[in-house]
């Protein structure tokens, strides 16, 4: 019979007692009794991030497409908290350009990018996940902007909630801030437990950092980054091209809904489906999107060859859009070492050939995008309303 994951313990906070919730530590037996389904689509999801893996690797420049999943990655996990930026703000920002969104907005996401690059160049040192990690990644994702004074690096000494005005009336309480430690202390010692499937170790330890909410903010962001973390540290994926985020916040009534039923319900089968559906359907989608800015790149080196004498010039201009395909023409031309008038021609013969559009409808201090594959980037990211 389904039962709840944890028990409640009873505390006072702002002047009124409430029930906190307290998890069960990992593993959750009820959620390794998998049924045929759940294998069958872990394995098809497996297969799914092996092959973006692959692609990853035949790409012409990884580090590329690398720098934009990341910054993909870090705002959708920051729209479902609520930001308004979009990419070409972040990108603008990142470029020392006024973004069309409240600044506060793109510096949470510009602290997420930060954050991820943190761990994972950790990783990369040989550092394990770990609740010294976990903290320095709370640091830098409220290093600046808002949550900066919610002691960023600290698990939280006062009881939090979810969602209610006040914890009386809250969807959910997490523990006791003197539980956290202990709750911590134990998911650590589940994520470097041995024998569970990489899959379903992510999935658990998700709803467990969401449930234990050690955080007096970010606590939702940094939940999301440690699943693709924590894919990266345990071999299933060599790069973080996984935009999860995507997957979670166009299903975010459910997803919220599920993480829930888990903890009153004991509801990991249908948790784990729900996780395992999203890993498939946001790696095919990794996949089709890296083919279709292929094909865009391929198409249009195409036509600007057929500029003639002009082509070489534009074809330089037309690889640095590939990095930075927001630009004005001063900052191309100091990143491109092609002098003023060249980058401005070149532009020229762009937007005629409708591969880059001019986006201020000014004369001076304008900004060029480099149009269809900023749209390909775009997609799913959408601010919410």
């Amino acid at each position: 019979m389904a039962k709840t994951t944890g028990h409640y313990v009873t505390t006072a906070t702002a002047g009124e007692q409430i029930k906190a919730f307290v998890p069960d530590p990992l593993p959750a037996q009820s959620a390794l009794d998998l049924k045929a389904r759940h294998f069958e689509l872990m394995e098809k999801a497996n297969w799914a991030l092996g092959r973006l893996d692959g692609v990853a690797a035949l790409l012409p420049d990884t580090s590329l497409f690398l720098y934009f999943y990341v910054r993909k990655e870090a705002l959708l996990s920051s729209q479902i908290e609520g930001t308004q930026s979009s990419l070409s703000d972040l990108l603008l920002f990142e470029s020392n350009e006024a973004p069309g969104v409240p600044l506060d907005d793109v510096v949470e996401v510009s602290n997420y990018v930060a954050a991820m690059n943190h761990g994972l160049k950790r990783l990369q040192e040989g550092f394990p996940i770990s609740l010294r990690l976990i903290k320095e990644i709370h640091e830098v994702l409220l290093s600046k902007g808002r949550g900066s004074t919610k002691d960023p690096g600290e698990f939280r000494r006062s009881q939090n909630w979810i969602g209610g005005t006040r914890p009386g009336n809250a969807r959910f309480v997490p523990p006791p801030p003197e539980q956290v430690i202990t709750c911590m202390g134990d998911l650590e010692k589940y994520l470097h437990a041995e024998h569970t499937p990489v899959l379903i170790k992510a999935a658990l330890a998700h709803v467990q950092f969401e449930t234990i909410h050690p955080f007096l903010d970010g606590n939702g962001r940094l939940g999301r980054l440690l699943i693709t973390l924590l894919l990266c540290a345990q071999g299933a994926l060599t790069q973080p091209m996984l935009c999860l985020s995507l997957f979670f916040k166009a299903n975010r009534s459910e997803h919220y809904d599920l993480l829930q039923k888990v903890r009153v319900k004991g509801a990991w089968e249908e948790w784990l489906l729900f996780f395992l559906e999203g890993v498939l359907e946001t790696s095919q989608q990794a996949v089709t999107t890296a083919q279709a800015i292929l094909q865009v790149f391929e198409h249009d080196r195409q036509r600007i060859e057929q500029l003639g004498r002009p082509a070489g010039s534009a074809l330089r201009l037309h690889q640095y859009l590939q990095r930075k395909p927001l630009i004005t023409i001063q900052k191309a031309a100091d990143e491109t070492a092609m002098t003023r008038p060249t980058v401005a021609t070149s532009v020229k013969h762009l937007t005629e050939l409708g591969i880059v559009r001019e986006l201020t409808g000014k004369e001076r201090h304008r900004l060029f995008v480099y149009d269809e594959y900023l749209k390909i980037l775009n997609e799913g990211t959408e601010p919410l309303r």
